[in-house]
């Protein structure tokens, strides 16, 4: 996408500096009009040529030959450029459904879980939960001022107030169906959730290396405290946005979502009214 960004830049550049020039130097040595000037470069450059208008002059006529060998390679280039743009936007559109597709099934069978589990023993919840309590009434707007209000927050978890083996044997327990969303290629369309499973990977690592998890010394409490906090805040901000993404595609999904929402207290996916 990056490579045909810089071509169309590259050829749309080109083409008006074609542009600027050959009706700058029609108008000085043919003494068209300004109309007939762009009139000309329009029709030679598209290829059109009716030949109603023609140089007659030694300059006029070579500046008609530049005009034809750049402009008009430039304006098929930019043609063929803007077609494969709009391809390739069709195809990472669909890749980027699939991956939506992939995040949800982390959030329905791991996320939300590790969410519920971390935001019990968050001592700043109070301050974020207004943000994470999604509704059916939120805009785009709403999502944006969440979305600025969870970067803000400082995050903090204390790995002693969390039973870190019942937390290793939810991760070993879960650790097949990670592997097998990290292999999947689609995931790296999406370096944040990307980046998520790296550091829920980490954390994991961190509990299975070592032998036991209970009185360990403070500077270890206080380092494992570092991972559950990386993989908290992460969990957080791709969690909101994958809410975002459901209520805009899968409304049905999504009031399951806010029906079992781990920072609602009174959650529940009993449907009452």
């Amino acid at each position: 996408m990056k490579t045909i960004s810089l071509r169309f830049r590259i050829y749309i550049s080109l083409l008006a500096a074609v542009f600027l020039i050959g009706v700058i130097g029609l108008t000085v040595f043919e003494h068209f009009s300004l109309l007939d000037a762009f009139y000309f470069v329009v029709v030679t450059i598209s290829t059109v040529g009716y030949g109603d208008l023609s140089p007659l002059t030694p300059y006029g006529k070579i500046l008609a030959i530049v005009i034809i060998l750049i402009g008009v390679g430039c304006f098929v280039g930019l043609a063929a450029n803007s077609i494969e743009y709009l391809i390739d936007k069709r195809e990472r559109s669909h890749r980027l459904e699939k991956l939506n597709m992939i995040i949800g099934v982390f959030y329905s069978e791991t996320g939300t879980k590790l969410l519920k589990k971390f935001s019990a023993v968050d001592p700043e919840i109070k301050e974020i939960r207004s943000a994470l309590v999604v509704s059916n009434n939120w805009s785009d707007s709403d999502f944006t001022e969440a979305f600025v209000k969870l970067k803000q927050h400082s995050y903090h978890l204390d790995s002693r107030e969390i039973s870190l083996a019942d937390l290793h044997a939810f991760l070993v327990q879960h650790q097949g169906l990670m592997l097998t969303l990290l292999e999947n290629p689609q995931i790296f369309e999406h370096d944040r959730f990307t980046d998520l499973l790296h550091a829920v990977f980490h954390l994991a690592e961190e509990l299975n290396a070592r032998e036991s998890l209970i009185d360990l010394p403070t500077t270890d409490y206080h380092h494992l405290s570092g991972d559950l906090t990386r993989v908290y805040s992460q969990l957080v901000i791709e969690w909101l946005e994958y809410m975002q993404h459901l209520k805009k595609k899968y409304p049905y999904l999504f009031s399951l979502s806010m029906r079992t929402n781990p920072f609602d207290t009174n959650a529940s996916a009993i449907v009452r009214e």
